[in-house]
């Protein structure tokens, strides 16, 4: 059974990275965030390609069996941004301790039914990461949350302070150019695809930029996979970098 929904502890904390209208627009969704055709039905389409991103990086991080269905036997992950469960629940399943945080306590909340309902025992943190006295962690993911958060490098610092000696960190967030800014806002938005207002895309950040801010966290990025779309693949791994992309950052 899931770990019951814990509130933060801020009683040693007055950072703030993650921006109150931001958290209340996504736990706004936190109701249908599992129906993959309702308002995060976009990112039901997302985490696939993720997961293989994951799944790889993890097989080429600890040199495991890439034929294991539970490669993270042994080893905790914390899920930051985690939304209702869409990557925690994954990396249960493949064997890890898991943490999931986000700072909308209705996504907490929902991510823990869902879990209990699944029988995966996932430990959801309502709050902000920094305000968490969770230890440090195997595995960090944040995947499509940077772009929402206003303190970037407050933001990487607290994830890089997570992350174990010899640990493995993965990102995804969309790029800050001309097409996201088309496709991804404009167009996505305005079609319905994504819920309007999700995306600012002023704050979106280049690889070089997050490459720059990951390395003053003490953190090595790897080389950023781009995420297309296309008709006949639909969302899938590509060199092109051009609307979203995923990377590795270790210790340096």
């Amino acid at each position: 059974m899931s770990d019951a929904t814990v509130s933060a502890e801020t009683n040693s904390y007055s950072g703030q990275t993650i921006r109150a209208d931001e958290a209340a627009h996504f736990g706004a969704l936190a109701k249908d965030w599992w129906d993959p055709k309702g308002s995060s039905a976009m990112l039901h389409k997302l985490n696939p390609v993720r997961l293989s991103f994951t799944r790889e990086a993890i097989d080429l991080h600890w040199g495991g069996d890439a034929e294991s269905v539970k490669p993270l036997t042994g080893k905790s992950a914390l899920d930051v941004g985690c939304g209702a469960g869409l990557l925690c629940e994954p990396l249960a399943r493949m064997g890890a301790k898991v943490t999931g945080v986000d700072a909308a306590p209705e996504n907490a909340q929902a991510a823990a039914l869902h879990a209990e309902g699944s029988g995966l025992d996932i430990r959801y943190i309502a709050g902000e990461i920094g305000a968490q006295n969770i230890g440090q962690f195997d595995l960090v993911t944040c995947m499509e949350v940077i772009e929402h958060v206003a303190d970037k490098r407050a933001f990487l610092a607290e994830l890089t302070a997570r992350l174990s000696p010899g640990g493995l960190m993965i990102l995804s967030t969309p790029n800050r150019t001309a097409a996201s800014r088309l496709l991804l806002v404009e167009g996505a938005e305005a079609a319905g695809m994504i819920p309007k207002g999700t995306h600012h895309w002023d704050d979106f950040i280049t690889p070089d930029e997050l490459r720059e801010l990951l390395g003053e966290a003490g953190l090595t990025m790897g080389e950023p996979f781009g995420i297309a779309f296309g008709p006949m693949k639909g969302l899938h791994l590509s060199s092109q970098l051009a609307l979203n992309y995923i990377v590795t950052a270790i210790q340096s």
